[in-house]
């Protein structure tokens, strides 16, 4: 299911196998990015990156909106979206990728391992300055949960099992990451062998 719509879904046996697979033909011919997920359109185009995917889905079925129902909305989500991508998410996965990840991820990618540990330190210092930020706020955007809260949702949900976990002095993140777990679509949005395999997000 997609926003309460049937899908058919075709999912890996084991999601650390299917980040290698993803790497190479014959996946590769229909989305050349390599990543996961992708969403197949009924008319055979492929969307690959994880906001596009948002955007589509919020474009077909726009409610729940996750994105925003203003011009006002829309922009303010997009925002904080890039924020928490380019302040945390992305040297997050990276410090995984150049640490903890590096035999799964140096055949498919430059790997930098000299520079995970700078990276999960920038990491750090970002849920510090948000942290701050959320003092006042049930979500990222005020009251409103977005693809910015599910974004950093999954990163730091699987940080917590590669080794960055949440310092537990960051009391308005770990408020904030609790009220997010305790949504329904957050247990089922992980993969079945999740537990198996010990990674979440």
């Amino acid at each position: 299911m997609l926003r309460g719509r049937p899908c058919e879904c075709t999912t890996a046996s084991d999601p650390t196998r299917a980040r290698c697979a993803c790497s190479w033909a014959p996946y590769t011919e229909r989305n050349p990015g390599g990543q996961l997920p992708a969403l197949e359109l009924d008319d055979g185009r492929i969307i690959a990156e994880t906001v596009a995917i948002f955007e589509y889905l919020e474009e077909k079925h726009p409610r729940p909106a996750l994105i925003g129902s203003t011009a006002e909305e829309r922009p303010e989500t997009r925002m904080w979206q890039r924020r928490v991508e380019l302040k945390i998410t992305e040297h997050l996965y990276n410090g995984f990728r150049f640490a903890e990840g590096l035999e799964l991820f140096k055949p498919r990618m430059r790997v930098m391992p000299e520079a995970a540990e700078g990276l999960k330190a920038t990491v750090r210092d970002n849920l510090a300055w948000l942290d701050r930020l959320l003092a006042e706020k049930s979500f990222i955007v005020g009251d409103r949960f977005t693809v910015a809260d599910i974004i950093l949702y999954c990163a730091v949900d699987f940080g917590g099992t590669v080794g960055q976990p949440l310092d537990p002095q960051l009391a308005n993140v770990g408020a904030w990451h609790a009220r997010v777990a305790a949504r329904p679509s957050a247990s089922a949005s992980l993969h079945p062998q999740s537990a198996a395999v010990g990674m979440r997000g």
